[in-house]
């Protein structure tokens, strides 16, 4: 039965989730060449925002002139 109520409440929820991975944050991968200034000016327009990648991932990055390839960091 297509719009049941059970798929109803699914994409209600499904869109709770979405909506709660967008408050988290966005998350970019590291290409070859990349850094924390030019991730942050390509998402924010600013790359003196880096500190605010770099904070959000202390977990991932020890140093932050040092980021490689295939790293998956928050955005917040």
């Amino acid at each position: 039965m297509p719009n049941s109520w059970l798929q109803r409440i699914g994409d209600f929820l499904g869109g709770a989730e979405q909506a709660a991975k967008n408050r988290a944050g966005r998350t970019y991968v590291v290409k070859s060449g990349d850094t924390l200034s030019g991730i942050a000016k390509a998402m924010y327009g600013d790359a003196g925002r880096w500190p605010e990648i770099f904070e959000a991932n202390k977990d991932k990055i020890k140093n932050p002139k040092l980021i490689h390839p295939g790293q998956e960091l928050r955005i917040p």
